[in-house]
């Protein structure tokens, strides 16, 4: 697809992979709302990019609706969705409650999932579209004190296979980025960004993967893309 012109809808946008996203692509024309849960820190950053600010919470369902309803009243039509929207919790299987799997995975896995879903009912009308699923190493291998954060990523990694097999006969692509560690404000309390670490990726990275990604000719796509730092030792 190209850029110039297309729409995207970026959940989780305010900062870190959704924010470098966000940025490169309306560096390169493309017309872009980013949602985020804090109404301050939404407008402020889509106030810095030059975006469209949705206050929501995936994790609601009306939310998921009413970001449609004012997308489409904004941009009238929706060419990409990036699911980023996303937040980690690490704790040993001893310790892990019920409480902190639904926590995680409202965001993590629901949230993706209402957000798709609304998507392809769109996408299935037009006989076009794409759907960037931002998951994780994490979702290609387990790890100790992974259980709750892993299995939510290896959830979407499931999810966005099964999305391949429904969608391309209706000409949507839908991808997988696989980030390696990102020096962002992701598992921060703060949510203050981290700073640079010289050998570490940054959002930068994976937003150039995904617009490499999209780019390519609407003929093909590539089902899933892993990206890690050269040297993070």
């Amino acid at each position: 697809m190209k850029i110039e012109n297309s729409t995207f809808l970026i959940t989780g946008g305010t900062m870190g992979i959704g924010y470098a996203t966000a940025k490169l692509l309306i560096e390169n024309g493309g017309k872009v709302a980013i949602t985020g849960r804090d109404k301050t820190r939404t407008e402020t950053a889509a106030k810095e990019l030059g975006a469209f600010p949705i206050t929501a919470d995936v994790a609601n369902p009306d939310d998921v609706k009413r970001t449609y309803q004012e997308f489409l009243q904004e941009f009238g039509k929706l060419d990409c969705l990036i699911n980023n929207a996303g937040l980690g919790l690490f704790k040993k299987i001893d310790e892990c409650t019920l409480e902190d799997f639904e926590y995680i995975y409202r965001i993590n896995v629901f949230g993706a999932a209402l957000m798709a879903g609304e998507a392809a009912k769109l996408f299935k009308q037009q006989n076009s579209g794409n759907i960037i699923n931002i998951a994780s190493t994490a979702g290609t291998k387990g790890f100790e004190g992974g259980s709750i954060y892993a299995s939510s990523k290896f959830a979407l990694r499931g999810m966005t296979q099964c999305w391949q097999a429904e969608l391309r006969k209706h000409n949507v692509r839908v991808i997988l980025i696989n980030p390696s560690e990102v020096t962002t404000a992701f598992n921060v309390a703060t949510r203050e960004e981290k700073p640079e670490v010289p050998n570490k990726l940054r959002g930068e990275e994976i937003a150039v993967a995904i617009k490499g990604a999209i780019e390519m000719d609407d003929r093909g796509f590539i089902p899933e893309l892993t990206v890690w730092a050269t040297n993070p030792f």
